[in-house]
C-alpha cells in the first residue's frame, strides 16, 4: 500500500489530518510562555512578585507560564505584558 503522505511536508500532513490549527495553537502558547518567562528573568522578577504586580493569583501566572496550559485569558496576558513593559499585540492574518 502506498503512503499517501510520501513527498508531502509536515504542514501539509497536519492540514490533511485536521491537526494544523491545534498544532499552531500549541506552538504559539509555548512561544508566549517562553517569552514571558525570559522577560521575567531579565527583570529579575520571581513568580510571587510578578503575580503581585499583575494583581492576580500565582495560579493564574502559572497557567500563563505553563506551555501546555491553554486556559489563559487575554486579560492575564495583557497584565503580564504591561508589568514587563511590553505590549501584547494580536492580529488575524
Amino acid at each position: 500500500m502506498a503512503n499517501k503522505h510520501k513527498g508531502s511536508d509536515f504542514d501539509a500532513f497536519l492540514r490533511e489530518e485536521g491537526l494544523a490549527a491545534e498544532a499552531e495553537a500549541v506552538a504559539v502558547k509555548r512561544v508566549l510562555a517562553h517569552q514571558f518567562e525570559m522577560a521575567m528573568k531579565r527583570r529579575h522578577l520571581s513568580k510571587i512578585s510578578m503575580a503581585k504586580r499583575m494583581e492576580t493569583s500565582r495560579s493564574a501566572l502559572d497557567r500563563l507560564l505553563d506551555p501546555e496550559n491553554s486556559s489563559v485569558t487575554l486579560q492575564t496576558m495583557e497584565r503580564a505584558a504591561c508589568v514587563l513593559g511590553k505590549k501584547l499585540r494580536i492580529s488575524l492574518v
